[in-house]
């Protein structure tokens, strides 16, 4: 069974976002996908941000 299917069809699953930390559900809203989606945009974010400034104090070297 793939984690697409276990999380009730949500390609990102939830586990790892700690949700459903000692009881795990199958569907989530559409509120918590939303909700999940955009922490997960903000992290992504983040690391865009961290790989800019790495690649400029390397280049500064």
């Amino acid at each position: 069974m793939t984690d697409n299917v276990v999380h009730g069809g949500d390609e990102m699953g939830y586990g790892c976002c700690g949700i459903g930390v000692g009881r795990v559900r199958n569907f989530l809203t559409k509120e918590e996908r939303i909700s999940l989606l955009k922490e997960y945009s903000d992290g992504l974010e983040k690391e865009v941000k961290g790989i800019k400034e790495r690649i400029k104090e390397l280049e500064e070297k």
